[in-house]
């Protein structure tokens, strides 16, 4: 009688153990979209679930992957870095905020360059891009590095081959410095680069494994893939004429006179912001949900894990460079804009 009474106590255990996995796995949270967080969320991931027991499945497909899993339904929330336009969240029914800050990066592949070592001002990193500028030892370049022995060596572009935001910010950068690129090329999520010497990657992750490999590459990245990478970048002149290398500090200084709701959706751009120490290609990278959304307890862990890292996460956006929203922030983010989330 004892085993048998031991044996159910067993079994239901198991079971009540059965059960609580499956709550678990029920409530953790999905999301997709740009891979320029995706190493931030990742940390942020795995210090809210030693906490909470509660999961992130992040899949890092880029943003015009996230806006398309979003209006899909396939997920809790879509990221992207390209904001989506205020006309279109309204016909979508959603919201948008911002959950972090960084910077896009020019980097590059040469033999004896240490990171920072090279610079460019914005018109010439826009002749390189378009293969205008198609050797590294090309006048207009050597003028910007006096005393640099630059090779005789190809310029091969490497370009995101997915609809991406950080596609989308770089090019708006390039698209306000030059007028040439403006006429030719344009800006947005995935454009027709005209570099003859180029090559795609897909995801940040794709084109840091690219210019890594190839000698003479040039791409562009989010800051934390070259720091994981070990891949130098290329200082930058900024709109006071002050040459500048990508750091938590320069970031922040761009976003310091940003305006979050003076667009809709709070979808500002930062590039080319004004300030002697603002690096000119920093960028926000946004969250989208629904305001009325199907899964009511998926949208809420949601809204709970992005205000945990609000409040918990900064030191870990730190340690990658990113920027973390300053607490004014991020208080009219829970007022003004989860308000109009459905509980």
């Amino acid at each position: 009688m004892n085993t048998k009474r031991t044996f159910l106590k067993t079994v239901a255990a198991a079971a009540l153990a059965t059960a609580a996995m499956g709550a678990a796995i029920a409530a953790d949270i999905t999301g997709a979209g740009a891979s320029f967080p995706f190493p931030i969320y990742g940390k942020w991931a795995e210090a809210y679930k030693k906490e909470t027991g509660v999961g992130l499945n992040y899949q890092s497909i880029g943003s015009s992957g996230g806006i398309r899993q979003i209006r899909a339904k396939t997920v809790a929330f879509g990221a992207t870095d390209a904001p989506v336009k205020g006309e279109d969240l309204d016909k979508d029914g959603m919201v948008q905020f911002p959950a972090i800050i960084g910077g896009t990066v020019p980097v590059f592949n040469l033999e004896g360059f240490k990171p920072g070592e090279l610079r460019v001002s914005g018109p010439v990193l826009a002749e390189m891009f378009m293969g205008k500028i198609a050797k590294w030892n090309d006048p207009k370049v050597a003028a910007l590095n006096p005393g640099k022995a630059l090779p005789d060596q190809t310029i091969t572009v490497v370009h995101r081959s997915d609809g991406s935001g950080t596609t989308f910010n770089f090019t708006d950068y390039l698209n306000a410095v030059s007028k040439d690129w403006a006429d030719s090329v344009g800006k947005g999520a995935a454009v027709k680069w005209p570099a003859a010497s180029s090559v795609g990657g897909k995801g940040n992750e794709g084109v840091a494994a690219n210019v890594s490999r190839i000698k003479g590459a040039l791409g562009y990245v989010e800051y934390a893939y070259t720091k994981k990478n070990n891949i130098p970048y290329l200082q930058l002149q900024n709109q006071d004429g002050h040459y500048v290398s990508p750091d938590e500090k320069t970031f922040a200084a761009a976003a310091a006179g940003v305006d979050w709701f003076s667009a809709p959706g709070m979808g500002v751009s930062m590039v080319n912001a004004k300030g002697a120490d603002s690096w000119p290609i920093s960028t926000a990278s946004f969250i989208l949900m629904y305001k009325q959304p199907s899964d009511k307890a998926q949208s809420a862990e949601v809204l709970k894990f992005f205000d945990w890292a609000f409040k918990n996460g900064k030191q870990m956006a730190a340690d990658l460079d990113y920027v973390a929203l300053p607490d004014s922030l991020t208080n009219d983010i829970r007022t003004k804009v989860w308000s109009q989330i459905q509980k």
